[in-house]
């Protein structure tokens, strides 16, 4: 696992003022890197980093930096993050910890370059973070499997290879958009309640579901898998997911191969990557798997990654209907879920995508699937509050949804908490949904 540094001293404010509010997701602790615009610049994009309500343009002041880090800080004029994602985790560590020191209440050295090269967050546009290779959608939460499959089959809710194995399925990468993008409305074939035959018509059960998406920094070799204790050294960092789904599609389509059409229109993520380091305190043992279940095969079995191989971030999920948001009113909470409940680990993932001989690159992205917990307050998608839209719920403004309506806004925030350690957040990823062409 990733060490603990100075990065982490949750007692370090700093001089960037807003980076030391309460409840700020990017205090000094946290440098997610993320890819930005200048308003009205006719700059190429550029990576930065968000520290507080701004910005810090690093390649402007790749000057401050040493060594390996001013490398990394060099990557950072790119328009994606994947060439600074592709240097060894050693040169990303240094170029946070220089960064930090920089910005570091107290600190004189390069005080002016770096003022210099912040930007503040209203005066600029959030870019897609990363050039994405490949797209990978597990289904990693036993709980979302169970409501799931309960569903459809209510006798059998998993299927007997759940605990065997991390299912998953290949996604369309060129359908992964930045979470500020609206979602069109899809159309598809579905069978309607009470017909024998499909029709094509405009998805009429539409939902979300929370994820988190994990970026490939250092990709591997054709037939060399990569072990489980090795996978979060292949993690640069992990952003919000939102897997849109077409359910009443997903039905009809998804026999006997799995996710098309339902599941290949919109993939939408938040835009800054919090990396593997920043993560590094709230790691947490795998979840606990019940007696009698059957132990990992050993290309998932790894002692590090079952002491701590699970990470504790905690997702929000928010509706706000076009009236509510007309009204005034703010968005309502449909549920708190995390993803240290996840039955199978980020490393458990990896080792199996890998474990056939094939590799991942630089710039893949795969999610961990919807995170659901335990109970009513946890699940991850409407699918499973409205027990597959049989039970519709009500709104603040007095709607009624069992799956989305046009003009629906559906918001993903999260944070990681432990006792001893700043409090960091992942940003929101926030999309509107609009009716189909």
């Amino acid at each position: 696992m990733i060490a603990l540094n100075r990065t982490h001293d949750a007692g370090t404010r700093s001089w960037v003022a807003s980076a030391n509010a309460p409840g700020t997701d990017f205090p000094i602790q946290n440098l997610p890197f993320g890819v930005f615009r200048r308003h009205g610049a006719s700059d190429l994009p550029r990576c930065g980093v968000a520290i507080g309500e701004r910005i810090v343009d690093v390649a402007r002041a790749a000057d401050a930096f040493t060594a390996s880090a001013r490398e990394a800080a060099m990557a950072c004029g790119e328009s994606t993050l994947n060439r600074l994602m592709a240097l060894p985790q050693d040169a990303v560590s240094a170029l946070r910890l220089q960064l930090f020191d920089l910005l570091a209440e107290g600190t004189a050295s390069h005080r002016q370059l770096v003022e210099d090269a912040l930007v503040p967050m209203g005066y600029a546009d959030l870019l897609m973070p990363v050039k994405i290779s490949g797209y990978t959608d597990f289904f990693a939460s036993i709980h979302h499997a169970t409501n799931a499959g309960r569903l459809f089959r209510p006798d059998q809710p998993l299927l007997p290879n759940y605990k065997h194995v991390p299912v998953g399925y290949n996604g369309r990468a060129a359908s992964v958009q930045l979470g500020e993008a609206p979602v069109y409305r899809p159309r598809g074939q579905l069978r309607k309640n009470g017909t024998e035959a499909p029709a094509f018509l405009p998805c009429e059960k539409l939902d979300y579901e929370v994820e988190l998406g994990l970026f490939i920094g250092q990709g591997s070799q054709q037939a060399r898998p990569i072990a489980v204790d090795e996978a979060w050294n292949h993690i640069f960092g992990v952003c919000l997911l939102n897997d849109w789904s077409a359910r009443d599609v997903q039905a009809w389509e998804a026999q006997p191969l799995g996710p098309f059409l339902a599941k290949s229109f919109a993939t939408s993520i938040s835009p800054w990557v919090v990396t593997a380091e920043a993560l590094a305190p709230f790691h947490v043992p795998a979840a606990r798997r019940l007696d009698g279940d059957p132990s990992p095969l050993p290309h998932l079995q790894g002692e590090e990654d079952q002491a701590g191989g699970a990470v504790h971030i905690v997702i929000d999920a928010h509706l706000a209907s076009q009236r509510m948001r007309a009204n005034g009113q703010p968005a309502t909470r449909l549920s708190r879920s995390d993803s240290a409940t996840l039955y199978w680990t980020p490393g458990q993932m990896i080792a199996h995508h890998t474990s056939n001989g094939s590799f991942l690159q630089n710039g893949d992205l795969l999610g961990s699937g919807t995170i659901s917990g335990a109970d009513d307050s946890a699940l991850g998608s409407l699918l499973e509050i409205s027990r597959g839209g049989s039970r519709a719920f009500e709104l603040p403004s007095g709607e009624k949804r069992s799956f989305l309506e046009d003009g629906d806004e559906l918001t993903l925030s999260a944070f990681c908490e432990r006792p001893g350690f700043a409090r960091i957040g992942l940003g929101v990823c926030r999309s509107t949904v609009l009716p189909a062409y």
